[in-house]
Order: structure tokens, then C-alpha cells, then sequence
């Protein structure tokens, strides 16, 4: 199933464009990595994806429905971890606990299921025995696992990832490849991740989406490889 389509997309934040005629299609079901070199508008891609930006030029379209017919969920964790400080009052426990919320009603009592999903998210991510520390606590990696742990726990069937590893040493990386490899591969979630680990992570990967710089200046999308040879690779 499409989850996501980008035709002929053109954007930028002023007078000049940064992307230019960007074609993408998500399948449900994918681990997707989207990379390019530094400064290549890879976030932009994911947030024109998202329907965060709109473009200037062309067509997106996400699905408001999943495979089974239900409200597409959506899963995002980005790169402003920084932005939790040393007096941010929320414990671990309580910050990914939060993920639940999105499924249903702020107002609404908690139920066991929700409690099991948010231990099983930290437990997969490593943090579980750190739940009641504060989250101005922990270390750039540490915050990195609680962002995905939060966004495990929503269950997403969409889940964005923008350089989910960084701050991650070497044996976190390979489980957290392994992890979304899981959730791909068993629970039939659609993964699209930014990095710059390509040769780590490829073995992991359905398909690779790379952002090309145009003679002119700019960036357009995109070589799409195909890892596994289960997609045709699309290209523009």
C-alpha cells in the first residue's frame, strides 16, 4: 500500500529553492533510509513528507488510512533532542508513558495495555531500568532512546526517523538496526529513516533514498536502490 507520495516537488525556505523536482513513493511495510551529503534539505524532504511544510510546486499526499482501513498513525522523532534541558521536569517513565495519548483522548484513563506497551518501548531501547530519572538527566543519547521509546509505544504504522543514532555508540546502532528490522519485519510498521551510517545500516534496509545535487544548485530526489530486491526502485 502507498503511504506516501511526492511528485515534482519544489521548496525552500526563500527566494531560491533547495529541492527540486523531488519524487518519492513509500510502501507500507519498507524500511527506508533516505541519506545525502550534509546540508542535502534531507530533514525538509521528511517534513514536506509529514505535511509539516507545504511545497511550493508539485504534489504530496500521505494517507490518512493504514493497510487495514484505521487512521494512519504516525510516529516522528527529529533532531532537536537538545531541546529537553536540565530542568525539564518529566521523568522517562512519564515522557514515553505520554506516547499513548496520541492514541485516543488526553482526557482518558490509562489502561494495563498501555502501561505494558510503554515498559515493553523502554525495555526495547534499553532504558527501562533508568524510568524514573529525570529526563534533564540523561546524556544526548539517552534522550535520542527515549524519543524512539516514546514512539514505539504509539504503535505507529508510519514511523520518521531523522538521524535516530546519533549520539548512539557503536553496539547501539547494530541493536537499533535490529530493532527497526523487528517492527518492519514483524509488526508490518513502515520505517523511513535519515542517515549517514548507509554502510551499517544496508544490510537492515528495503531501500535507499539518495538526495542529488542539481548542476545548477540545489538538490532534487532522488536514486532510489533497492536492498532486497522486494521493490522496484523508483526514480525521477
Amino acid at each position: 500500500m502507498l503511504l506516501v507520495s511526492m511528485q515534482n516537488v519544489e521548496f525552500g525556505y526563500s527566494d531560491v529553492p533547495c529541492l527540486h523536482g523531488a519524487s518519492i513513493d513509500i510502501f507500507s511495510g519498507e524500511f527506508v533510509a533516505v541519506t545525502g551529503p550534509n546540508g542535502a534539505s534531507k530533514t525538509t524532504l521528511l517534513k514536506l513528507a509529514l505535511g509539516v511544510l507545504q511545497p511550493w510546486k508539485g504534489k504530496v499526499e500521505l494517507s490518512p488510512y493504514n493497510s487495514e482501513g484505521s487512521k494512519l498513525s504516525v510516529g516522528y522523532v527529529s533532531q532537536q533532542i537538545a531541546a529537553f534541558n536540565g530542568g525539564f521536569p518529566s521523568t522517562i517513565l512519564e515522557f514515553v508513558r505520554s506516547g499513548r495519548y496520541v492514541r485516543g483522548s488526553w482526557f482518558r484513563k490509562l489502561k494495563p495495555l498501555d502501561h505494558e506497551l510503554t515498559e515493553q518501548a523502554l525495555r526495547q531501547v534499553g532504558m527501562w531500568e533508568l524510568r524514573y530519572r529525570k529526563i534533564g538527566e540523561l546524556s544526548g543519547g539517552q534522550k535520542q532512546r527515549i524519543c524512539i521509546a516514546r514512539a514505539l509505544a504509539q504503535q505507529p504504522d508510519l514511523l520518521v526517523l531523522d538521524e535516530p543514532s546519533t549520539g548512539m555508540d557503536q553496539a547501539s546502532r547494530f541493536g537499533f538496526y535490529e530493532l527497526m528490522h523487528h517492527q518492519v519485519k514483524e509488526h508490518g510498521r513502515t520505517v523511513v529513516m535519515v542517515t549517514h551510517g548507509l554502510t551499517e545500516v544496508q544490510p537492515y534496509l528495503d531501500r535507499i533514498i539518495e538526495l542529488e545535487r542539481k548542476e545548477e544548485g540545489g538538490w532534487k530526489c532522488c536514486t532510489t536502490t533497492s536492498c532486497s530486491g522486494h521493490f522496484a526502485p523508483v526514480g525521477s
